[in-house]
Protein backbone atom coordinates (compact mmCIF):
# COMPACT_ATOMS: atom_id res chain seq x y z
CA UNK A 1 0.00 0.00 0.00
CA UNK A 2 2.81 2.58 0.95
CA UNK A 3 4.91 1.67 -2.40
CA UNK A 4 1.75 2.30 -4.27
CA UNK A 5 1.39 5.77 -2.83
CA UNK A 6 5.06 6.32 -2.95
CA UNK A 7 4.69 5.48 -6.86
CA UNK A 8 1.63 7.73 -7.13
CA UNK A 9 3.75 10.40 -5.34
CA UNK A 10 6.42 10.17 -7.82
CA UNK A 11 4.46 10.05 -11.11
CA UNK A 12 2.83 13.22 -10.23
CA UNK A 13 5.99 15.06 -9.00
CA UNK A 14 7.17 13.90 -12.72
CA UNK A 15 4.42 15.31 -14.13
CA UNK A 16 4.24 18.72 -12.77
CA UNK A 17 7.98 18.69 -13.25
CA UNK A 18 7.59 17.75 -17.15
CA UNK A 19 4.87 20.59 -17.17
CA UNK A 20 6.63 23.23 -15.68
CA UNK A 21 9.59 22.74 -17.86
CA UNK A 22 7.92 23.18 -20.47
CA UNK A 23 6.09 26.31 -19.73
CA UNK A 24 9.40 27.74 -18.76
CA UNK A 25 10.41 26.23 -22.65
CA UNK A 26 7.05 27.95 -24.19
CA UNK A 27 7.26 31.08 -21.79
CA UNK A 28 11.07 31.57 -22.56
CA UNK A 29 10.89 33.58 -25.59
CA UNK A 30 7.70 35.41 -24.75
CA UNK A 31 9.68 36.74 -21.67
CA UNK A 32 12.72 38.10 -24.17
CA UNK A 33 10.53 39.63 -26.34
CA UNK A 34 9.42 41.64 -23.24
CA UNK A 35 12.84 42.07 -22.26
CA UNK A 36 14.12 43.45 -25.85
CA UNK A 37 11.39 46.19 -25.83
CA UNK A 38 12.19 47.02 -22.28
CA UNK A 39 15.80 47.99 -23.20
CA UNK A 40 17.21 51.44 -24.12
CA UNK A 41 18.13 52.19 -27.63
CA UNK A 42 18.11 48.82 -30.01
CA UNK A 43 19.98 46.45 -28.69
CA UNK A 44 19.30 43.36 -29.25
CA UNK A 45 21.27 40.71 -27.80
CA UNK A 46 22.47 40.76 -24.35
CA UNK A 47 24.68 39.04 -21.99
CA UNK A 48 22.33 39.81 -18.79
CA UNK A 49 19.92 37.04 -17.71
CA UNK A 50 17.99 39.44 -15.77
CA UNK A 51 13.92 39.03 -17.04
CA UNK A 52 13.58 42.70 -16.70
CA UNK A 53 16.75 44.92 -17.60
CA UNK A 54 18.44 47.04 -15.06
CA UNK A 55 17.79 50.05 -16.69
CA UNK A 56 14.66 49.32 -18.15
CA UNK A 57 12.51 52.23 -19.76
CA UNK A 58 8.85 52.60 -21.65
CA UNK A 59 10.68 54.88 -24.39
CA UNK A 60 9.74 52.05 -26.91
CA UNK A 61 6.00 51.97 -25.81
CA UNK A 62 5.92 55.74 -26.02
CA UNK A 63 7.68 56.30 -29.57
CA UNK A 64 5.13 53.54 -30.63
CA UNK A 65 2.19 55.31 -29.64
CA UNK A 66 3.43 58.50 -30.69
CA UNK A 67 5.76 58.24 -33.04
CA UNK A 68 4.29 55.38 -35.13
CA UNK A 69 0.79 54.96 -36.47
CA UNK A 70 0.59 51.89 -34.57
CA UNK A 71 -3.39 52.25 -33.59
CA UNK A 72 -3.96 52.76 -37.20
CA UNK A 73 -2.46 49.85 -38.13
CA UNK A 74 -4.56 48.10 -35.39
CA UNK A 75 -7.48 49.80 -36.06
CA UNK A 76 -6.99 48.24 -39.84
CA UNK A 77 -6.18 44.57 -39.03
CA UNK A 78 -9.30 44.39 -36.62
CA UNK A 79 -11.80 45.15 -39.15
CA UNK A 80 -9.98 43.15 -41.60
CA UNK A 81 -9.92 40.27 -38.88
CA UNK A 82 -13.64 40.65 -37.71
CA UNK A 83 -14.92 41.06 -41.22
CA UNK A 84 -12.80 37.63 -42.10
CA UNK A 85 -14.02 36.05 -38.84
CA UNK A 86 -17.97 36.54 -39.67
CA UNK A 87 -17.26 35.21 -43.26
CA UNK A 88 -15.72 32.22 -42.00
CA UNK A 89 -18.31 31.43 -39.21
CA UNK A 90 -21.07 32.50 -42.23
CA UNK A 91 -20.03 30.37 -44.59
CA UNK A 92 -18.38 27.34 -42.93
CA UNK A 93 -21.63 27.04 -40.55
CA UNK A 94 -23.82 26.78 -43.62
CA UNK A 95 -21.52 24.54 -45.91
CA UNK A 96 -20.46 22.32 -43.64
CA UNK A 97 -24.43 21.52 -42.28
CA UNK A 98 -24.89 20.79 -46.11
CA UNK A 99 -21.74 18.91 -46.51
CA UNK A 100 -23.09 16.72 -43.33
CA UNK A 101 -26.83 16.39 -43.72
CA UNK A 102 -27.82 16.56 -47.32
CA UNK A 103 -26.87 14.56 -50.62
CA UNK A 104 -26.35 16.00 -53.50
CA UNK A 105 -24.31 15.27 -56.52
CA UNK A 106 -20.82 16.19 -56.39
CA UNK A 107 -20.77 16.02 -52.48
CA UNK A 108 -18.02 13.76 -51.90
CA UNK A 109 -15.62 15.64 -55.06
CA UNK A 110 -16.60 19.23 -53.08
CA UNK A 111 -15.47 17.51 -50.16
CA UNK A 112 -12.23 16.14 -51.56
CA UNK A 113 -10.78 19.24 -53.66
CA UNK A 114 -11.60 21.02 -50.01
CA UNK A 115 -9.09 18.24 -48.61
CA UNK A 116 -6.86 18.75 -51.32
CA UNK A 117 -6.55 22.46 -51.43
CA UNK A 118 -4.87 21.85 -47.68
CA UNK A 119 -2.07 20.08 -48.95
CA UNK A 120 -0.49 23.05 -51.02
CA UNK A 121 0.83 26.00 -48.85
CA UNK A 122 -1.18 29.85 -49.52
CA UNK A 123 2.13 31.07 -51.07
CA UNK A 124 1.27 28.68 -53.83
CA UNK A 125 -2.14 29.98 -54.36
CA UNK A 126 -0.53 33.83 -54.70
CA UNK A 127 0.36 34.00 -57.95
CA UNK A 128 -3.07 33.18 -59.46
CA UNK A 129 -4.95 35.40 -56.90
CA UNK A 130 -3.12 37.91 -57.78
CA UNK A 131 -4.19 37.90 -61.17
CA UNK A 132 -7.45 37.54 -60.32
CA UNK A 133 -7.62 40.57 -58.35
CA UNK A 134 -6.07 42.55 -60.53
CA UNK A 135 -8.84 41.85 -63.16
CA UNK A 136 -11.37 42.48 -60.30
CA UNK A 137 -9.62 45.92 -59.82
CA UNK A 138 -9.14 44.61 -55.83
CA UNK A 139 -5.56 45.24 -55.69
CA UNK A 140 -4.71 47.63 -52.51
CA UNK A 141 -8.20 47.35 -51.20
CA UNK A 142 -9.44 45.30 -47.96
CA UNK A 143 -12.46 44.02 -49.89
CA UNK A 144 -9.46 41.72 -51.80
CA UNK A 145 -7.24 41.00 -49.24
CA UNK A 146 -10.24 39.76 -47.45
CA UNK A 147 -11.24 37.86 -50.06
CA UNK A 148 -8.18 36.36 -50.00
CA UNK A 149 -8.00 35.35 -45.88
CA UNK A 150 -11.40 34.07 -46.62
CA UNK A 151 -10.91 31.53 -49.26
CA UNK A 152 -7.79 30.16 -47.60
CA UNK A 153 -9.28 29.45 -44.34
CA UNK A 154 -12.79 28.51 -45.36
CA UNK A 155 -11.69 24.42 -46.31
CA UNK A 156 -10.42 24.01 -42.90
CA UNK A 157 -13.24 25.59 -41.88
CA UNK A 158 -15.76 23.85 -43.54
CA UNK A 159 -14.30 20.46 -42.74
CA UNK A 160 -14.07 21.29 -39.38
CA UNK A 161 -17.81 22.24 -39.12
CA UNK A 162 -19.16 19.40 -41.91
CA UNK A 163 -17.03 16.87 -38.43
CA UNK A 164 -18.99 18.47 -35.51
CA UNK A 165 -22.36 18.50 -37.52
CA UNK A 166 -21.68 14.65 -38.35
CA UNK A 167 -21.34 13.99 -33.92
CA UNK A 168 -25.32 15.49 -33.36
CA UNK A 169 -27.94 13.12 -33.54
CA UNK A 170 -30.27 13.89 -36.65
CA UNK A 171 -32.97 12.25 -34.17
CA UNK A 172 -32.31 15.89 -32.17
CA UNK A 173 -33.67 17.43 -35.79
CA UNK A 174 -36.08 15.60 -35.99
CA UNK A 175 -37.78 15.97 -32.64
CA UNK A 176 -37.96 19.84 -33.43
CA UNK A 177 -39.76 18.54 -36.53
CA UNK A 178 -42.07 17.17 -34.70
CA UNK A 179 -42.71 20.23 -32.35
CA UNK A 180 -43.56 21.97 -35.72
CA UNK A 181 -40.48 23.70 -36.10
CA UNK A 182 -38.90 24.92 -39.86
CA UNK A 183 -35.85 23.80 -41.23
CA UNK A 184 -34.22 27.49 -40.33
CA UNK A 185 -35.61 27.27 -36.93
CA UNK A 186 -33.94 24.13 -36.40
CA UNK A 187 -30.96 25.18 -37.69
CA UNK A 188 -30.60 28.27 -35.60
CA UNK A 189 -31.92 27.75 -32.83
CA UNK A 190 -31.08 24.26 -32.14
CA UNK A 191 -28.08 22.77 -34.18
CA UNK A 192 -25.94 26.46 -33.95
CA UNK A 193 -25.99 26.38 -30.33
CA UNK A 194 -25.47 22.75 -29.75
CA UNK A 195 -22.33 23.70 -32.32
CA UNK A 196 -20.72 25.94 -30.41
CA UNK A 197 -17.06 24.57 -29.85
CA UNK A 198 -17.14 24.31 -33.20
CA UNK A 199 -18.24 27.60 -33.98
CA UNK A 200 -15.62 29.12 -31.90
CA UNK A 201 -12.66 27.09 -33.03
CA UNK A 202 -13.81 28.13 -36.49
CA UNK A 203 -13.92 31.95 -35.53
CA UNK A 204 -10.50 31.80 -33.82
CA UNK A 205 -8.74 29.94 -36.98
CA UNK A 206 -10.58 32.47 -39.30
CA UNK A 207 -9.45 35.49 -36.78
CA UNK A 208 -6.12 33.88 -36.37
CA UNK A 209 -5.32 33.91 -40.32
CA UNK A 210 -5.99 37.34 -40.74
CA UNK A 211 -4.34 38.66 -37.83
CA UNK A 212 -0.92 37.58 -38.45
CA UNK A 213 -0.48 37.09 -42.11
CA UNK A 214 2.07 38.95 -43.59
CA UNK A 215 3.33 37.47 -47.38
CA UNK A 216 -0.35 38.09 -48.96
CA UNK A 217 -0.96 40.96 -47.35
CA UNK A 218 2.51 42.96 -48.52
CA UNK A 219 1.66 41.85 -51.83
CA UNK A 220 -2.16 43.58 -51.80
CA UNK A 221 -1.49 46.40 -49.63
CA UNK A 222 0.42 49.26 -51.24
CA UNK A 223 -0.76 51.82 -50.05
CA UNK A 224 0.68 53.09 -46.08
CA UNK A 225 -2.50 54.08 -45.12
CA UNK A 226 -4.02 50.72 -45.53
CA UNK A 227 -1.10 48.34 -43.82
CA UNK A 228 -2.16 45.55 -40.88
CA UNK A 229 -0.40 45.18 -38.33
CA UNK A 230 2.31 42.49 -39.79
CA UNK A 231 3.09 45.21 -42.28
CA UNK A 232 3.38 48.10 -39.98
CA UNK A 233 6.07 45.52 -38.02
CA UNK A 234 8.03 45.07 -40.92
CA UNK A 235 8.19 48.63 -41.49
CA UNK A 236 10.48 48.85 -38.45
CA UNK A 237 13.46 47.12 -40.65
CA UNK A 238 15.41 48.68 -43.00
CA UNK A 239 18.81 48.45 -44.72
CA UNK A 240 20.39 50.20 -42.61
CA UNK A 241 19.06 48.51 -39.27
CA UNK A 242 15.95 47.08 -37.28
CA UNK A 243 14.37 48.81 -34.99
CA UNK A 244 14.51 45.95 -32.27
CA UNK A 245 12.93 47.74 -29.14
CA UNK A 246 10.00 49.03 -31.24
CA UNK A 247 9.86 45.43 -33.03
CA UNK A 248 9.56 44.08 -29.59
CA UNK A 249 7.24 46.71 -27.74
CA UNK A 250 4.77 46.24 -30.97
CA UNK A 251 4.60 42.60 -30.74
CA UNK A 252 3.78 42.46 -27.41
CA UNK A 253 0.74 44.91 -27.83
CA UNK A 254 0.15 42.79 -31.25
CA UNK A 255 -0.15 39.88 -28.65
CA UNK A 256 -2.54 41.24 -25.60
CA UNK A 257 -5.60 40.79 -28.30
CA UNK A 258 -5.08 37.23 -28.91
CA UNK A 259 -3.43 35.75 -25.87
CA UNK A 260 -7.42 37.72 -24.46
CA UNK A 261 -9.50 35.81 -27.00
CA UNK A 262 -7.22 32.10 -26.36
CA UNK A 263 -8.41 33.31 -22.66
CA UNK A 264 -11.93 33.89 -23.09
CA UNK A 265 -12.56 30.84 -25.25
CA UNK A 266 -10.28 28.38 -23.56
CA UNK A 267 -13.20 26.63 -22.36
CA UNK A 268 -14.29 25.81 -26.14
CA UNK A 269 -11.39 25.32 -27.60
CA UNK A 270 -10.60 21.10 -26.47
CA UNK A 271 -14.21 20.25 -27.56
CA UNK A 272 -14.21 21.74 -30.42
CA UNK A 273 -11.25 20.31 -31.63
CA UNK A 274 -11.64 16.89 -30.66
CA UNK A 275 -15.30 16.23 -31.39
CA UNK A 276 -14.75 18.06 -34.49
CA UNK A 277 -12.09 15.48 -35.73
CA UNK A 278 -13.92 12.24 -34.58
CA UNK A 279 -16.15 11.64 -37.89
CA UNK A 280 -16.31 13.12 -41.37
Amino acid sequence: MVRGKSATTVRLIASYAVLVLFSIIALYPVLQILNISLRPADRLLSTSLELIPANATWDNYVKLFTERPFFTWLANSTFVAVVVTLTGVALASTTGYAFSRYSFVGKKVGMLSLLVTQMFPATMLLLPMYIMLVNLHLINTYLGIMITYSATALPFCIWQMKGYYDTIPVSVEEAGRIDGASQLQIFTRIILPLAAPALVITALFSFMSAWTEYVVAAQILQDTDLWTLPLGLKSFESNMGSEWGLYGAASVMVSIPVVILFLSLSRWLVSGLTLGSVKG
